[in-house]
């Protein structure tokens, strides 16, 4: 019997970042797609159809917060983790915008522990 993966996309700016999140979540199961360039994830999210989305909310060319408006502009039922080193204004600006559109927002700031995202994700 074949147990059917969870799906992630991870988009952030910082590689090292995208590989942690990526490694972690496949070590649990998932099944990931990674990207540090936000402008190839309308694209990505379209073709790979996630469970879970991390987000990163301060990218350079595309705010995190405009692909959050996005996904609810789409119906997106995914959870989406938001995360950011910066302002956790951020954060916060994120799961208000969730909470009006009913998309499934959670905010974490950066940096985030491995036992954290391990359970995250779990």
């Amino acid at each position: 019997m074949s147990e059917v993966s969870k799906r992630l996309l991870v988009v952030d700016d910082e590689p090292d970042f995208a590989e942690f999140v990526k490694r972690t979540a496949e070590d649990i199961g998932y099944d990931v797609s990674a990207l540090s360039d936000p402008n190839l994830f309308k694209d990505a999210y379209a073709a790979f159809k996630p469970d879970v989305i991390v987000l990163d909310m301060v990218m350079p060319d595309l705010e995190g917060i405009e692909l959050v408006q996005w996904l609810a502009e789409q119906g997106c039922e995914a959870r989406i983790l938001v995360v950011s080193g910066y302002n956790p204004y951020y954060g916060k600006m994120a799961l208000g915008l969730g909470e009006v559109r009913g998309l499934r927002v959670e905010s974490h700031q950066k940096p985030i522990s491995l036992a954290t995202l391990r359970e995250v994700l779990a």
